[in-house]
C-alpha cells in the first residue's frame, strides 16, 4: 500500500455545507458496505425506512423513488412515482403509487434512472412520445400496461452539444425564460451561491432582455459585506465578487466598480499566509481557523480576483493574492484532482466537487494554457459515477463540469454529452429549469431544494461566450473527435458500488501501458489493479522506471512505474536501486513519488535513508518556495505506520536524523509536521536533548498551512518540553488551550495533563488555571464537562507538591 496515496482519511462536518476526505488507494477499488434489501413494489413493498431521496424524472413532471446502494442505482429495477405536477405531461398519464417497470415493452435492465435519462433524449430526438411500461395497482392485485407520455420534441444532442446543437439552444432558450420568469417573481429567493450562478447563467445568454433582472441582482450583490465573518461567508464572496466581475465586463456600466472594488479587496484581506481560504477569512494571525484551507469555496474567490482585475480593480496586493493562490492550485498539475484543502492530490475520480472544472476556467483565464489544457482533460474524463458525487453533494460538480469540459472544444463537450447527457436530460423539469438531484444517496444531500438552473445553464451557455466563465476569450486548442473520444473512455472502468471491476477486465499488458497514462487516476487504478494479482511485474516497473523523460508519456509511466511498485510494497524489493537513482531527478513530483515507492517497501528502502534524509534536510525556495519535497519526504520517512522510519530509529544517523526533523518542523504543512511526532516517541530522553529548541519553536509557532493538523505536532512537542521539564514549557501548558480556537474538546485534556507533569513547580500557573476554569463556565461548558477535566484536582495536587523537581532552562537542556 502506498504510503502517501493512503495518508488522510478524515470526516468534516459542519452545517449545510459539511465536508468529507478520503484520501485512500483501497477506496478507488474497495465498494462500500452493502445497503438493505431491494424493494420489489408490485409485490405490496414499501420504501425502506430513511431512504428518501426520490428524484425528477425528466420533462414528464413526474418524480420517482429508485433504490441506490453503494452510491448508484445500477441494482434498481423499478421506479416508484412519487409526486405528479398537475398539468405537466405525466399528469393523467401516471399516478403517485404507480411503479415504472421499463421503457416501452422491456423492463429495466441496468439501471432505471440511466435507462429513463436516454429515453427522454430517445423520444425528444424524436416525435416526443415517450412510451413506458406502467404497473399500477388495482382491485385484482396489479397490472402492467404500456402508456405514453407526449413529451416536447427537441431533437438530438449534435456531436458537438452544446455547440452547434438545436437541442441545447431549445434547452437553454426554455430554460432561461423560466428562470427569468421565477426571478422577476421572486427575486430574493435563494441562497447568494444560488442567486448568483442564477444570474451569471442570465448574463451568459447575452440577451439584452434580462438585463434588468440581471442588475437587480447585481444591486443586491454590491451591497454585501461580512465584516463579522460569520459561517461559510467565503462561499458567499466568490459568487457575489463573479457576477459584480462578469456584469462589469460584459456590459461595460460602470456603477458597481466601487463595491466590486470594496469585495474584492475584503477577499484578498482575507486570504491566508499561504494564499487560502476557508469557510471564513483569515484570522488576526494570518491563518485560518477550523478545517483550515478549503478549495472548494476558494477557487471561485481566486477566479473572482482574476475576473475584478480584468474589470478594473488595481492594487499591488491584489495581484500578489492572485499569485499566491494560483501557485496553491496549480501545484495539482499532472498529480491529481484538486482535493479538499491543502492535501495530497485527489487521485480516486478525475474530479472533486467541480474544482478541476473550475480551475480548468481559472487558468484558462489567467492564459496558462498547460495547466488549463490539464484541468479540462481531468473534466472530460469526470462522467458517470464519478460526476455523479461530490462532498455533501454533486451540486457544485454539476456547476462547473461544462465549463470545464468546454475548455476542450465542442468535440470534448460532444463526446461528454453523449456520455452524460442522460443526467441532464433527467434534471431538466417540464417548465424548463432544472432541479438539484444529488448523489444516489439513500438521502438528500445538504441541497435537496436548491434551484440549479443556473448551475446546468451556463453548460448550456458555453457557445455564445457572452461572459468570460462560458469562454469569452478562450485561447486554449480544442482537441480533435478521437482525443476526445480517449479522454471520456480514461473515465471509465470505475464503480462507486464494482470498484474496479473495469480494470479487472484488463490484460497486464493493458495495465502496464495504463501506467503511461496522461491521467494519474487511470495511473493509480491501474497500478492497484496489477498490485492485487498474482506475478511479479517489479521487472517490467523497473524498465520503465529507467526510461529516460525525453516526453510527457515517458514521464508519466516513471511516475505510474512508483505508484506501481508503491502498490506492490514489499514485493518491490528489487527495484530499490532503481528508485534510489530516481531520487535525482529533475522532476520534483517523480522524487516525491519514489520517495513513496521507497517508503512503501519497508526495510529493504533503508539503504536509501541517508539520500530521503539529506533530501528532507534541504530546501530549493527557489524551485520549491512551498517545501512540498520536504513535506511528502516527512510522510514517506515519519509517518507512524508506513513511513520508513515510523516505528524504529534504530542505527540511523543522529546528525542525519536532527537536521531533517529541524527542517520538517518548519515546513509550512501542519499534517506533514504532525508525522514527526513519531520521532519523538522513538527517541531517548538523551537523544531528543539537541532538537529541544526546533521542538519549542515548532510549538509556538504554529504551522501556516494544514490547520486541522497544526495542534497535533504542537501537543506532542508540549508533552516532550513537559516530560524533559522544560521551564519554557511551563506556561505554555495554559496559553495553548486557546478556549476560543476549533478543535478545543481534543487540545485542552493534553494541555492539562502535560502541566500534571510539572507538579509542584507550576504553582505560577495556579491563577491561569482558575481563570481558564471562570472563562470555560463564562462559555457555556456544562458542569459534568468541567468535571471531567478536573481542574480543582489538578490544582491541589499543585499545591501539595513539595518534592518538585526544578525545572531546566531550554539552553541548558539542548
Amino acid at each position: 500500500m502506498s504510503a502517501i496515496s493512503k495518508r488522510i482519511s478524515i470526516a468534516l462536518a459542519a452545517a449545510g455545507l459539511a465536508m468529507s476526505l478520503a484520501v485512500d488507494a483501497q477506496a478507488v477499488a474497495a465498494p462500500p458496505k452493502a445497503s438493505v434489501a431491494i424493494p420489489d413494489f408490485t409485490k405490496g413493498d414499501a420504501v425502506p425506512e430513511g431512504m428518501t431521496h426520490d428524484w425528477n424524472l425528466g420533462p414528464t413532471g413526474a418524480r420517482g423513488w429508485i433504490y441506490s446502494n453503494k452510491m448508484e442505482t445500477s441494482e434498481a429495477r423499478q421506479i416508484l412515482v412519487t409526486k405528479i405536477d398537475k398539468g405537466s405531461p405525466a399528469d393523467g398519464v401516471l399516478a403517485v403509487g404507480d411503479v415504472i417497470l421499463g421503457i416501452g415493452a422491456n423492463a429495466f435492465a441496468f439501471d432505471p434512472r440511466v435507462e429513463f435519462g436516454r429515453a427522454i433524449g430517445t423520444a425528444e430526438a424524436a416525435d416526443g412520445r415517450l412510451e413506458l411500461l406502467r404497473w399500477r395497482k388495482g382491485e385484482a392485485g396489479g397490472e402492467a400496461s404500456r402508456v405514453t407520455i407526449a413529451l416536447q420534441p427537441l431533437g438530438a444532442y449534435s456531436a458537438t452539444a452544446p455547440f452547434e446543437c438545436d437541442k441545447s439552444r431549445r434547452v437553454l432558450d426554455a430554460g432561461l425564460a423560466a428562470l427569468a420568469k421565477r426571478m422577476q417573481a421572486k427575486p430574493s429567493d435563494g441562497n447568494p451561491i444560488v442567486r448568483c450562478y442564477n444570474a451569471l447563467a442570465l448574463l451568459a445568454s447575452g440577451d439584452a432582455a434580462y438585463l434588468t433582472t440581471v442588475r437587480t441582482q447585481v444591486e443586491w450583490a454590491s451591497k454585501y459585506s461580512d465584516p463579522d465573518r460569520h459561517d461559510y461567508h467565503s462561499w458567499y464572496y466568490g459568487p457575489i465578487n463573479l457576477l459584480l466581475a462578469e456584469y462589469t465586463l460584459a456590459t461595460g456600466d460602470t456603477a458597481f466598480i466601487p463595491d466590486l472594488r470594496r469585495i474584492t479587496m475584503e477577499i484578498v484581506r482575507g486570504q491566508s499566509i499561504v494564499g487560502s481560504w476557508g469557510h471564513r477569512f483569515v484570522q488576526e494571525d494570518g491563518r485560518l481557523a477550523g478545517y483550515g484551507m478549503m478549495n472548494a469555496p476558494g477557487l471561485p474567490l481566486i477566479t473572482s480576483l482574476v475576473l475584478a482585475r480584468e474589470a478594473g480593480v488595481e492594487d499591488p496586493a491584489l495581484d500578489a493574492a492572485i499569485a499566491k493562490s494560483t501557485r496553491l492550485v496549480r501545484f495539482y498539475v499532472g498529480k491529481g484532482s484538486v482535493p479538499y484543502g491543502d492535501h495530497h492530490p485527489w487521485i480516486q475520480t478525475h474530479d472533486d466537487n467541480g474544482k478541476n472544472g473550475c480551475a480548468a476556467v481559472l487558468f484558462d483565464l489567467l492564459g496558462d494554457a498547460e495547466a488549463a489544457e490539464y484541468f479540462s482533460r481531468m473534466s472530460v474524463a469526470s462522467h458517470g459515477g464519478e460526476r455523479d458525487q461530490g462532498h455533501t453533494g454533486n451540486f457544485f460538480n454539476m456547476l462547473w463540469a461544462l465549463p470545464g469540459v468546454a475548455r476542450s472544444g465542442p468535440q470534448a463537450t460532444g463526446a461528454w454529452m453523449r456520455e452524460f447527457g442522460w443526467y441532464y436530460d433527467l434534471a431538466r423539469r417540464w417548465d424548463g429549469g432544472f432541479i438539484h438531484q444529488g448523489p444516489p444517496e439513500p438521502k438528500n444531500d445538504s441541497y435537496p431544494k436548491w434551484d440549479a438552473s443556473g448551475a446546468y445553464l451556463l453548460g448550456f451557455a458555453q457557445p455564445r461566450e457572452k461572459i468570460r466563465i462560458a469562454r469569452k476569450g478562450s485561447a486554449l486548442v480544442p482537441v480533435d473527435a478521437e482525443a476526445a473520444r480517449v479522454l471520456v473512455e480514461d473515465g471509465r472502468g470505475w464503480s462507486a458500488r464494482l470498484g474496479l471491476a473495469g480494470y479487472e477486465k484488463k490484460a497486464d499488458a493493458e495495465l502496464l501501458d495504463a501506467l503511461s497514462s496522461w491521467s494519474p487516476v487511470v495511473r493509480e487504478r491501474a497500478a492497484i489493479e496489477l498490485a492485487r494479482r498474482k506475478g511479479d511485474p517489479t521487472a517490467s516497473l523497473i524498465a520503465m522506471l529507467e526510461g529516460h523523460a525525453t516526453n510527457a508519456r515517458d514521464l508519466h509511466a516513471r511516475i505510474g512505474a512508483c505508484q506501481a511498485l508503491a502498490q506492490l510494497g514489499k514485493r518491490a524489493s528489487a527495484a530499490v536501486p532503481a528508485l534510489r537513482a530516481t531520487l535525482r531527478s529533475d522532476d520534483l513530483w517523480l522524487r516525491i513519488k519514489a520517495a513513496d515507492a521507497l517508503a512503501a517497501i519497508g526495510t529493504a528502502a533503508l539503504p536509501a535513508l541517508p539520500d530521503l534524509l539529506m533530501m528532507l534536510a534541504q530546501r530549493d525556495r527557489e524551485r520549491d518556495p512551498r517545501g512540498m519535497q520536504q513535506r511528502y519526504l516527512c510522510f514517506a520517512l515519519f509517518e507512524r505506520r508506513e513511513g520508513l522510519l515510523g516505528r524504529s530509529l534504530d542505527g540511523v544517523d543522529r546528525d542525519a536524523l536532527y537536521a531533517a526533523v529541524r527542517a520538517g518542523l518548519q515546513n509550512e504543512d501542519g499534517r506533514a509536521r504532525g508525522s514527526i511526532a513519531s520521532v519523538y516517541k522513538n527517541l531517548s530522553s538523551a537523544d531528543i536533548a539537541p532538537l529541544l529548541p526546533a521542538i519549542h519553536a515548532a510549538v509556538i509557532e504554529p504551522a501556516p498551512s494544514g490547520i486541522m493538523f497544526a495542534d497535533g505536532i504542537r501537543m506532542s512537542g508540549l508533552e516532550i518540553l513537559a516530560k524533559n521539564r522544560i521551564a519554557e514549557g511551563l506556561p505554555l501548558c495554559i496559553g495553548l488551550v486557546e478556549p476560543a480556537r476549533w478543535g478545543l474538546k481534543d487540545r485542552i485534556g493534553r494541555c492539562l495533563a502535560a502541566l500534571r507533569i510539572y507538579g509542584g513547580a507550576a504553582r505560577s500557573e495556579i491563577p491561569r488555571l482558575r481563570a481558564l476554569e471562570a472563562d470555560l463556565v463564562a462559555r457555556g461548558w456544562k458542569q459534568k464537562d468541567l468535571d471531567e477535566l478536573r481542574i480543582g484536582e489538578l490544582i491541589t495536587q499543585i499545591e501539595s507538591d513539595d518534592q518538585a523537581q526544578p525545572l531546566v532552562p531550554l539552553v541548558d537542556a539542548s
